[in-house]
């Protein structure tokens, strides 16, 4: 019986530590993530063919190659690794050959010494980039008289939209044009699901897909916004596709007041929805997914507000896989366009970083929306917020009351915090007595500092307590902050400058009267906010945003310059009134809107993308290049006071001169843009070569990313055929080459023109030239270097037309030395 009993203590001891050392293997496993692998073999759009549209979609042939593709996707992972140990997310087989896979590093290891895998990447995540624009651009009287109005203004032309899906009930997006789209290169498919049925693809919305398997495999989705269909549980996307190509004329009606019509780019193009981003997660995995189907599916336009905001960390920018996708959907013939990024004013922190890809950088436009705050002094301050006025009349004034001073003195038991004591965030903190029907002023402190407080918080509190209005002050210990107009459920208004807030507090305190403990116990101070919903077009305009992020280009995580001109050009993305979901996941202030006014390039880039389907339309011939050339040499650097455009730098209210790497070629120009004269074309072999001549590369990590050996360089990264000049480093003096072709039907004589970046001295050559329609010429372009300056200087070459097309090339150049 002892021995039985040792034999059973032995035993349960040894279960025992076999569970605990299973517990203690347990909370050492190693995390799983999603890889995207790049496999040997050509994908489908260039299967024997480069030309995409010659695939159709629906044949044996093409059924068979696809299925032969993820059978081969399949039989590596069960080579190489246990089955059941791995999930596969997707198999890319249209436009890269390759497959995403959540599972182990360890296990990503493995898969990189496979046979035939080519390239191994881990997921990045990917992030939001985040009316009067048309008329700003100059479209009504432009483009669209051209294209027979707004009613036929992008006919025929496909943007696709790659972001947080679509609100397919949204006035922006109904079909009003009764006949059917000609637009028989397109073919795509409507999923339905969750408030997405199928009548929501009803013409204007031509196809409308989501994906998920990423984003389900990193996070647990929140079903009540998580929303497995294309419908927008954001906003963000039904903003960025109604800036493209909403519907001309739709009324921006908010919490009850009409601030104008708005128009999309392109009112008439149609619009393909790829919902690849969610409100508790956004994955590359998905967002590769999407670009895959939209490149299959026939769009003509890509819109990607959309992507990973820092660069990929085992290989150069351009090498990532997100940057390949993109290199071979313009191989397949799409026009992409890409939010520059919204990590302004410093510079190299764009996030668009290869020349197949446009990247917008956002600016603003001169309409504001002045806000207004009247003391009972008579003084009157100006101030941002997009709120009704006090009592419905400005001039009737209420009494003015300091947070701090009203709030409860006795059985108070909340914490003694700014959040409580002068940000507003909590009603429970104040005496209602004292705050019903008067104006108070709260402060922006550590709570908003750090991100924590909210103006929605403020505006509850009103509600809440029934003050007649808010005012959220600067304060001295924090120095100025950025103000964005919002619409304000209640009369509201942010004084974002210190030195304005001072001039309210000592009024305050001046009508104000204390006891001898400090205490507050007669208010004498009055205030009215005045109407702020009221739009004022004054002042300069455009001025690069400084959110908006700068070049120079880089090809590292060092951030080693490259020859490639970042942002490509700007356009309006500071305040847009565009299309919103009600249900707005990640901002509870505009739940219920239809309509919201943001900032950032994930705005600036649909004005791109619906200016290209413009011109798309106007030239359905050209190429994705030519379309990026003609917008780029006759966008515009000088704003509408005829000076060189501005941009904002650190301090709030700072400007400075701004140069090609803040606003790329300049603001685009839409009417010029639809005959530019001339074009640069890049083919994508051109792309190619250009790798190949980067001296931070290699012909095996080429090859790796594109399946395409290195068997021509070019003389010098910077002699690909753009419409800039971007050279990192001239050392005593360097040649490099255009070629441009007359895209006009007259032939024309241009004369050119330098404006000498300093440091350098330029020569063309010829000096002028005779092209004929369909002609082309090549521009030698020599730089001399006069002086070694150690950065980067800017200038331009200006080439004047008989027939009054104007073509710029902006240049960009470090002289580092003369020998």
């Amino acid at each position: 019986m002892a021995n039985k009993a040792n034999i059973s203590a032995n035993s349960s001891s040894c279960a025992a530590l076999l569970v605990l050392a299973i517990s203690f293997i347990g909370c050492f496993a190693e995390e799983r993530d999603i890889y995207l692998v790049l496999i040997e073999g050509e994908p489908l759009a260039f299967h024997g063919s480069d030309d995409k549209r010659r695939f159709d979609l629906n044949s044996d042939a093409y059924k068979g190659q696809a299925k032969r593709l993820m059978d081969s996707h399949d039989r590596i992972l069960q080579s190489t690794l246990e089955i059941g140990s791995y999930n596969k997310l997707y198999s890319f087989k249209y436009t890269v050959n390759g497959f995403a896979v959540h599972l182990t590093p360890n296990q990503a290891k493995k898969l990189e010494n496979a046979p035939q895998v080519k390239l191994v990447e881990r997921d990045r995540r990917a992030k939001l980039m985040t009316s009067y624009t048309p008329q700003f651009l100059g479209l009504p009287q432009g483009v669209w008289t051209q294209r027979g109005g707004d009613k036929n203004a992008g006919e025929g032309i496909v943007i696709g939209f790659v972001d947080t899906g679509i609100n397919p009930s949204h006035p922006s997006f109904a079909n009003y044009n009764p006949f059917e789209p000609n637009i028989s290169h397109f073919s795509g498919y409507c999923e339905t699901g969750p408030r997405f049925p199928l009548s929501s693809c009803n013409g204007k919305i031509v196809s409308a897909r989501f994906f998920s398997a990423g984003a389900q495999a990193v996070a647990t989705l929140n079903t009540s916004v998580d929303f497995l269909s294309p419908f927008d549980a954001v906003g963000h996307g039904s903003h960025v596709a109604s800036t493209a190509a909403g519907n001309a004329g739709v009324p921006v009606v908010v919490d009850g007041f009409f601030y104008g019509l708005a128009s999309g780019m392109a009112p008439c193009a149609r619009i393909a929805v790829y919902k690849a981003m969610y409100p508790t997660v956004g994955t590359l995995a998905d967002v590769i997914a999407a670009i895959d189907q939209a490149t299959m599916d026939g769009v003509d336009i890509l819109t990607l507000s959309i992507g990973p905001d820092e660069p990929p960390r085992d290989t150069i920018t351009m090498l990532g896989i997100f940057d390949v996708l993109m290199l071979f959907a313009r191989r397949a013939g799409v026009f992409v366009v890409q939010a520059a990024g919204n990590q302004g004013p410093a510079p190299s922190t764009v996030v668009s970083y290869s020349p197949w890809a446009v990247a917008a950088a956002a600016c603003t436009t001169d309409r504001i929306y002045p806000g207004s705050l009247l003391l009972g002094n008579g003084l009157k301050l100006g101030g941002v917020g997009l709120s009704g006025p006090t009592c419905g009349r400005p001039l009737f004034l209420s009494k003015l009351v300091l947070a701090r001073d009203v709030i409860l003195r006795v059985n108070g038991t909340f914490p003694r915090t700014p959040q409580y004591i002068e940000e507003c965030q909590y009603p429970e903190a104040f005496e209602p007595s004292l705050v019903k029907g008067s104006v108070v002023i709260c402060t922006f402190s550590d709570g908003f500092y750090n991100q924590t407080s909210t103006l929605t918080a403020v505006i509850n509190t009103a509600i809440t307590l029934g003050f007649m209005g808010f005012i959220l002050i600067a304060n001295s210990h924090y120095g100025d902050f950025v103000a964005e107009p919002i619409p304000f459920a209640v009369p509201g208004i942010l004084i974002p400058k210190v030195s304005t807030s001072e001039i309210i507090l000592q009024y305050y305190e001046q009508q104000t009267h204390r006891d001898e403990r400090g205490v507050a116990i007669k208010f004498n101070a009055q205030a009215g906010i005045g109407e702020g919903r009221v739009a004022s077009f004054e002042g300069r305009a455009p001025i690069v945003s400084r959110f908006s992020s700068r070049g120079p280009d880089f090809t590292d995580l060092s951030r080693n310059p490259t020859d490639v001109l970042k942002p490509d050009v700007i356009a309006p993305g500071h305040q847009i009134w565009a299309a919103w979901s009600p249900v707005s996941a990640l901002d509870p202030m505009l739940t219920g809107c239809n309509f919201a006014l943001l900032s950032g390039t994930s705005m600036a880039t649909p004005h791109i993308a619906g200016i290209a389907a413009l011109i798309k339309q106007y030239n359905p011939s050209w190429t994705p290049t030519m379309i990026a050339s003609a917008i780029s040499s006759t966008a515009t650097k000088y704003d509408n006071y005829g000076q060189l455009i501005m941009a904002e730098g650190f301090e709030i209210t700072s400007t400075y001169n701004s140069t090609h790497f803040d606003f790329g070629s300049g603001l685009v120009s839409a009417t010029r843009a639809l005959d530019p004269g001339l074009v640069l074309s890049v083919e994508f072999e051109d792309y190619i070569s250009f790798l190949c001549s980067l001296a931070d590369t290699d012909p095996v990590s080429i090859k790796a990313a594109t399946g395409i050996w290195c068997n021509h360089s070019l003389s010098h990264p910077a002699n690909l055929n753009l419409p800039s000049v971007t050279v990192s480093a001239v050392a005593k003096s360097l040649i490099l080459q255009r070629s441009l072709k007359n895209v006009g039907n007259k032939t024309e004589t241009y004369l050119t023109s330098v404006v000498h970046p300093n440091g350098t001295t330029v020569s063309l050559y010829p000096p002028w030239f005779t092209i004929a329609p369909q002609g082309t010429q090549d521009l030698a372009i020599q730089f001399n270097v006069t002086q070694a300056i150690g950065d980067f200087s800017f200038g331009e070459i200006v080439l004047t037309g008989s027939l009054n097309h104007i073509v710029r090339i902006p240049l960009s150049v470090k002289p580092v030395s003369i020998f």
